[in-house]
Parts: C-alpha cells; sequence; structure tokens
C-alpha cells in the first residue's frame, strides 16, 4: 500500500562563503535540484566519506 512519507527537517542557519554558494547554485540549477536539496547531499557524502581518524576526532570534541 502506498504511504507518504515526510522527513523531518529542521530551520539552521549557515554562513558560506559567497563563491561557494555561487556554485551551489549553479549546480543546483543544472541538476534541477532545491539548493537546499543539493546542501543536504553535499553534507551527507563529506560526511559518510570521511576519513575514519578524522571521524573519531570530531566526535571526541
Amino acid at each position: 500500500m502506498f504511504a507518504v512519507k515526510k522527513t523531518e527537517m529542521v530551520n539552521k542557519t549557515f554562513r558560506l562563503p559567497t563563491e561557494l554558494v555561487k556554485r551551489l547554485a549553479t549546480v543546483a540549477q543544472e541538476q534541477g535540484v532545491s539548493m537546499n536539496n543539493l546542501v543536504g547531499q553535499c553534507c551527507e557524502y563529506a560526511l559518510n566519506h570521511m576519513e575514519k581518524s578524522a571521524n573519531r576526532e570530531s566526535v571526541s570534541q
């Protein structure tokens, strides 16, 4: 049976360099996704591909 699922979201404010925002906007437009979606995917990818030692250090701080 079809069930609509809603991902829980939270609003946060981040300061990013202007040039990075421009690059993100370009990629988002080219790929047909929102900037929020793109930034979320970029963060997930980065976290999933961090070196294990760097991941442990950030968790312990």
